[in-house]
């Protein structure tokens, strides 16, 4: 009886010994298994469209960063690329003969205000002397009217001294040199009155021409006036000619834009891997027609790895950026690599999902929920690149 009651004690206290030393040995720490590898995954898709000429890798390969991938037949840019620079040359030529064209027009459209004025100055001038010709005219042709006035009125008092000198002739009470006298008389009155009339019909002439000579020089005038309207249109002009140029000159910075664009284009055509890493997922083979923005394949970065483990809510209370963990990986016979804490996710790996639980229905089960931590190796820990993506791990944080 005592026998067994001693056994039993030593049972006891080798169980409170193993308590204490598994509390001893797991203090400080947290762990989980529901945790694996990460890794930066670059997918490789076609950025212009065309027939895959060359396919340089094949799934697995490592590849350094800045290798070429894929090669797609360039003939159909590098065609493109030669258009946009005759189309570029075509804009530039212009925007030059646009340019070229301000100064000149500026220049002809300053002459041509000078010589509209002068223009209007002449006809100003010619107007007015038609108008004083036509005054003059008039002047004349009131003259020459009184003249006719005055030589009708001399030739009719001579008509009568005619007619009464020729009684008296046949009384013998005048000589016949008297009466030849009177008869010479009246036929100058008659011919001096002929002449007056001669100068009115001049006179009426001269108006009729002086009147024609300023209905020309209005015209010209108007004319002149509408000239100079059409040079003081000039800023207006230089203004359109400046616009145009500038206008050109954006049309070669378009042509610029389409050129570089078609250098992008035939630059797109060989697809480069962006970072060292591994090759996976190819999908395309050489002849494929592919479109743009079509996967190709996907590099893989695994000299850049980590471990996202996701730690329960309950396990996070003394867990801090910086503190050092270890990763122990399934597949190499629990080979451990050592790391550190970088950062927590902003919220729980059930937010994320894509049916978020809603808890306001009324229907609440508790569940304690998982938060993904995330944990960078340290340098040096996986020189032969073993670790990949999805694998299976079971991480350790040392919280003190």
């Amino acid at each position: 009886m005592k026998g067994q009651i001693r056994i039993a004690i030593g049972v006891v206290a080798v169980g409170i010994l193993a308590t204490g030393a598994w509390l001893w040995t797991t203090a400080g720490r947290e762990s989980t298994d529901d945790a694996q590898v990460d890794a930066h995954v670059t997918p490789i898709a076609a950025r212009v469209g065309g027939t895959v000429r060359q396919v340089a890798v094949v799934d697995n390969q490592l590849v350094e960063a800045g290798a070429v991938l894929v090669e797609i037949d360039p003939r159909d840019f590098e065609v493109a690329l030669e258009r946009a620079k005759a189309e570029l040359a075509d804009a530039e030529a212009a925007a030059l003969a646009a340019g070229a064209s301000v100064p000149i027009t500026s220049t002809t459209v300053t002459s041509d205000v000078s010589t509209a004025q002068g223009g209007v100055g002449q006809a100003q001038a010619s107007t007015e002397e038609a108008q004083r010709g036509i005054e003059l005219a008039r002047a004349r042709l009131v003259t020459a009217q009184a003249r006719v006035r005055e030589a009708e009125a001399n030739a009719v008092k001579a008509a009568r001294d005619v007619e009464r000198f020729k009684g008296l002739l046949a009384k013998d009470e005048i000589s016949q040199q008297q009466f030849e006298a009177a008869v010479a008389t009246g036929d100058a009155s008659r011919a001096a009155s002929d002449s007056a009339k001669s100068q009115v019909a001049e006179a009426e002439l001269g108006i009729r021409v002086a009147e024609s000579r300023l209905t020309q020089a209005t015209i010209g005038e108007q004319q002149a006036q509408a000239g100079l309207r059409t040079a003081q249109t000039g800023p207006e002009q230089v203004t359109a000619t400046r616009a145009r140029a500038a206008a050109a000159q954006a049309r070669v910075q378009q042509m610029r834009a389409m050129v570089r664009q078609a250098e992008l284009n035939l630059e797109y055509t060989t697809l480069k891997a962006p970072v060292k890493g591994i090759v996976s997922r190819k999908s395309v083979e050489a002849g494929q027609v592919v479109q743009q923005g079509q996967p190709l394949m996907a590099v893989i970065a695994l000299d850049r790895v980590w471990a996202t483990a996701n730690f329960k809510e309950t396990q996070l209370d003394r867990m801090r950026p910086g503190q050092s963990a270890v990763i122990t990986v399934d597949a190499y016979g629990g080979r451990a690599f050592k790391g550190k804490v970088e950062s927590l996710a902003a919220a729980t790996g059930a937010r994320f999902s894509l049916l978020p639980a809603d808890n306001a229905t009324g229907n609440f089960v508790k569940v304690v929920q998982r938060v993904p931590v995330k944990i960078v190796l340290d340098n040096g820990q996986d020189p032969e690149l073993l670790l990949r993506p999805g694998m299976s791990v079971t991480t350790t944080v040392y919280t003190k």
